[in-house]
Order: structure tokens, then C-alpha cells, then sequence
């Protein structure tokens, strides 16, 4: 394992809301921190609404796909940010969970996934500052 801190990212279809945590993660926190995302039921493609969002701002989340929640990937990760998987987001002991529910972009044009996108930043960004104070 390694001495990154590792978040998982979790929602149902990994398409959408947790692809874009992730995408904010690994853009803001570079190699510091080990990123993954993950759906308890994943879907065939990532949210075009979520690409398209995502490439506004910078960020290229093409190249990830939709992955079924693995209990060896949550086990590897320190912190997990369940993103409205509700029931189907399994706890793990001793893992730190985040609660990170927000509207879900399924089906949504991009100008509704703007304000998602926004808030998922924030709170990416908080939870940066407590894996990294002194950054």
C-alpha cells in the first residue's frame, strides 16, 4: 500500500458524480493523493453532461470508465465519499466515510451539471485541506 492517502469516490452508475470528484481530485492534488471511483451498479459510458462540464473547466475525464466497486478497492483507500449510493454503498470498518450526496447529472444537459460540478469542487477542495493542511 502505499503512504498516499487513497479516496475512493462512490455512486451508483460511477458516471457521473464520482467520475467528476475524482476528475477534481487528481487535478488538484496531482500525484499526492491515490484517486479511484467506483459504482455499485456502473453504467456503459460516463455522463456526456459530466465530460462535457468537466472539459470547461480543464479536465479531460474521457479516458475513465464506469468500474464496479471492488472490496479490495475499498479496502486499499483511507477515506470513502459515498456520493448518493445510499443502500448499495457497502461499509468497510475503519474507513472514514464522507457523505458527498448532491443532485444526480443523469440526464441533465451540461448548464444543470455547472452547479454540480461547482459544488463537487468545493467539496473536493475542503477535503484536500484536511488530507494536506500545510498545502
Amino acid at each position: 500500500m502505499s503512504d498516499k492517502p487513497g479516496v475512493l469516490f462512490v455512486c451508483v452508475h460511477n458516471a457521473g458524480l464520482s467520475q467528476m470528484a475524482a476528475g477534481w481530485l487528481r487535478h488538484l492534488a496531482g500525484d499526492t493523493v491515490e484517486v479511484r471511483s467506483a459504482g455499485s451498479a456502473p453504467a456503459d459510458q460516463i455522463n456526456p453532461a459530466a465530460v462535457e462540464a468537466m472539459r470547461e473547466v480543464g479536465i479531460d475525464i474521457t479516458n475513465q470508465t464506469p468500474k464496479l466497486l471492488e472490496y479490495a478497492t475499498a479496502e486499499s483507500s483511507n477515506i470513502i465519499v459515498t456520493m448518493g449510493c445510499g443502500d448499495a454503498c457497502p461499509a468497510f470498518p475503519g474507513k472514514r466515510y464522507e457523505d458527498g450526496k448532491l443532485e444526480d447529472p443523469a440526464g441533465k444537459g451540461v448548464e444543470a451539471v455547472r452547479p454540480i460540478r461547482d459544488e463537487i469542487r468545493s467539496r473536493v477542495e475542503k477535503l484536500l485541506t484536511e488530507l494536506h493542511p500545510t498545502a
